[in-house]
Parts: structure tokens; C-alpha cells; sequence
């Protein structure tokens, strides 16, 4: 890093909740709403104490819900105040009418999900399927790989939904329990950096008394698809606003952030796919299998939605094969939706070979060595032709 952007952050110990919650509070957000939900609580207890101490000049409202957390928060961002909340798991899935209505309504909330598996049976342990459930809600949509990355994220995020391009809620998701409470060191931007690259929120309130206006009322087919087409299209813009956000952050911060990240990918031949934590176990098992003479390199997802086609296209049709790991289900599907989504972009121009592997469902470890055992397994079933289904793995019994 150079020495002009190391001078304008500073580096501290947070677990990956109070990463966030820093990131809101130099944000400088007008109004928090949320509902304690594990492992997502010490965000929002976090920012609560900034507010109590005046540490933060915001209004903090405390709900009975969480779908009414996300329901306030629609509300004063329709009143032009900077927005957060937070939630996981069965949180996220209370919220889901009031995801759509922030979405449709245009409004740029920002949202931190620390990512859980979801009932039944109970789990407060970490997976995707909270995360990939919204996936279709019209919110752009990024996931952290530890604390900096969720830190960095989460301050973007308010910039690219601010952008009068895009005016979309955005979602920021870490796993549960190994970001959301692990302490570990990042830097953070100083508070003038963060204020200066945020500015104020430019685009001023839906809600003006002079001229009052309804919000979110019926739609029927003579309008409705036309209201559709413009979120849309501005889900397309964002392409364009993140790669500006993310380059404009880098030149500030010294990290450089692409929507898919690679690691010994320029001579591979088979590519692990992953996304959030671990991701970097994936290296360590990669660096091991290099070591020993095998071409292959990982992916890292960091930018969901939108999915970044372009990127994906060049990239992916370098490989003779694909091993995508999926810590999430779809019964009844093909694969999981990573896999789907490179199978769409690849198809029908590129053949390579690609696997789906499900895993750590419910918290399930998955160490450096289970990331060696899918690749050699994935590698044998890619080269019989056994691409037919998702496989599993970590199962006891199989």
C-alpha cells in the first residue's frame, strides 16, 4: 500500500459486526432500524451506543419486527434521510414483501446481512440460503470475505445506491459466526476520507409536503410492467456505477476491488468457484495443490447481483473445468444458482466441464482439505462426463 493512502486510514481490531457498524457510523446515515436477530445483533447494539453516546447524529428506532425494521427505513428514505438496518436468516425472510417494495420504490437503503441457514430445522450457523434467497428482489448484492472487504463494502454501498443512476438497495453479506465475530485487524478509512468520498445524499426526498405524491399504490397492467422495465434498466446501470465506485476507492484506499476475484488463474485449468469466507481457505488448498504440480486456481464471488456478465464470460471460458462450491440448496433444481448463473453466461459459445458441489450447510466446517477432496473429486467426475447433478459433500454416511 502507498504511503499517501496509508495516510489517510488507520489500522484496528473488529470483529466483523463492529466492522460494519464503524462503516455506518462514518457514513454519517440519517436513520437505523433493525430488530436483534443472531449473529447479525451486535451491528445494530453497536450503532445503538453511537447514537446513546453522540457519537452519531442519527435516530435510532427500535421495532417489534423485522419487517417492520425494513418497513422504517423504506419510509425515511422516501423522506430523503441516508438509511441502514440489518438482519439474518428467518430476519431476512420476515423482511421479504418490504424487500420488493425498497426495491421497486427505488429507494437506496443499505442493508448488512450476516449470513445464516435457515429453518427447519433451527440453525443459527452460517450458509448462503438466507443470502441467495434474494436473489430476484431487484437489490444489488455483495459479499465479504472477512472484515475488510465487508468494511470497504458497506461504505461503497451507500455510494453506488446514492448514484442517481442507480437509486437500488444494496445488500452487504458476511458469513455468520467466522466474519460477523471474529476479531481481526483491517484498516479503516479516516472519517474525512469516508465523508468527502460519500458527500451528502444528493438526490433530496420523494416525500415533499408542497407537492404531495403517493407512494407504492396500485399498479395494473396498464403501468405496472412499464414500472418493472425502469428498475431494470437501472440494475444495468449499476455495471458501470460500481466499476467508477470501485476504481474511485481504490485510488483512496490503496485496495483495488473487481467483481470476481481470482487467484492463480492465469495458467489453470480448473477453477474453483466459491464465495465469502471461504474463499480463502480455497487459496490456502490451492497454493498445496500447486505445490504439487496441479493447474487450478480459485474465483472468488464478490459482486452477485448484478451478476457481472462481461467479467464472467472472459474469464470462466479460460478453463477446462469448473468446480463451483455452493453453500446453499435448491431443491429440485439442476444446481445451485452460482453454477446456473455461469452455465447461462457461458452457454451456448463455450464446453467447459462444470461441477456442483453443495456444502457446509448449516455451519458445517469446511477446511483446506475438504477444498483439496472436492477438487480431486470434481476433477475425476469433470473428465468421466458425470456432470449430470449437484453432488454433496461432508455428508456423514456418504
Amino acid at each position: 500500500m502507498m504511503a499517501e493512502a496509508l495516510a489517510r486510514q488507520h489500522r484496528i481490531a473488529l470483529t466483523g459486526n463492529d466492522a460494519v457498524a464503524y462503516a455506518v457510523k462514518q457514513a454519517n446515515v440519517d436513520v437505523i432500524s433493525a430488530y436483534p436477530i443472531t449473529p447479525q445483533t451486535f451491528v445494530v447494539e453497536t450503532l445503538s451506543r453511537y447514537v446513546n453516546d453522540g457519537e452519531l447524529n442519527a435516530k435510532y428506532i427500535n421495532v417489534e419486527s423485522e419487517h417492520s425494521a425494513l418497513s422504517a427505513v423504506i419510509g425515511a428514505s422516501l423522506a430523503g434521510a441516508r438509511t441502514f438496518t440489518a438482519t439474518a436468516s428467518q430476519g431476512l425472510a420476515y423482511m421479504w414483501e418490504a424487500l420488493y417494495a425498497a426495491s421497486g420504490l427505488r429507494l437506496p437503503i443499505v442493508m448488512a446481512l450476516a449470513a445464516r441457514a435457515l429453518s427447519a430445522p433451527i440453525n443459527i450457523h452460517n450458509d448462503h440460503s438466507d443470502f441467495f434467497g434474494m436473489r430476484d428482489a431487484g437489490w444489488i448484492m455483495f459479499n465479504g470475505e472477512e472484515a475488510q472487504e465487508t468494511y470497504d463494502l458497506t461504505i461503497m454501498a451507500f455510494k453506488i445506491a446514492e448514484d442517481p443512476r442507480v437509486l437500488l438497495p444494496v445488500v452487504v453479506s458476511y458469513d455468520g459466526f467466522i466474519v460477523s465475530h471474529a476479531i481481526t485487524n483491517f484498516y479503516a478509512l479516516n472519517d474525512d476520507v469516508v465523508k468527502e468520498f460519500l458527500g451528502v445524499r444528493t438526490t433530496g426526498p420523494k416525500i415533499d409536503p408542497d407537492n404531495p405524491r403517493s407512494y407504492g399504490v396500485l399498479a395494473l397492467q396498464d403501468s405496472y410492467f412499464e414500472f418493472k422495465r425502469q428498475q431494470y434498466e437501472a440494475m444495468e446501470n449499476a455495471r458501470q456505477v460500481i466499476q467508477e465506485v470501485f476504481k474511485k476507492y481504490g485510488e483512496i484506499s490503496g485496495r483495488n476491488y473487481r467483481p470476481l476475484k481470482e487467484y492463480m488463474t492465469s495458467d489453470a485449468e480448473t477453477c474453483i468457484v466459491a464465495m465469502g469466507s471461504t474463499v480463502g481457505t480455497a487459496r490456502h488448498a490451492v497454493k498445496n495443490l500447486r505445490e504439487k504440480g496441479e493447474k487450478v486456481g480459485v474465483v472468488g464471488i464478490l459482486q452477485y447481483r448484478p451478476w457481472p456478465v462481461k467479467e464472467a464470460e472472459q474469464l470462466f471460458s479460460r478453463f477446462k473445468r469448473i468446480i463451483v462450491m455452493e453453500k446453499v440448496m435448491s431443491p429440485g433444481a439442476r444446481a445451485g444458482p452460482v453454477y446456473e448463473d455461469i452455465t447461462a453466461t457461458l452457454y451456448p459459445n463455450y464446453n467447459v466441464k462444470m461441477i456442483d458441489f453443495i456444502y457446509g450447510l448449516g455451519g458445517r466446517d469446511i477446511p483446506a482439505q475438504g477444498v483439496i477432496d472436492i477438487y480431486k473429486r470434481g476433477k475425476e467426475l469433470a473428465d468421466k462426463g458425470k456432470t449430470d447433478k449437484a453432488y454433496f459433500y461432508g455428508v456423514r454416511g456418504e
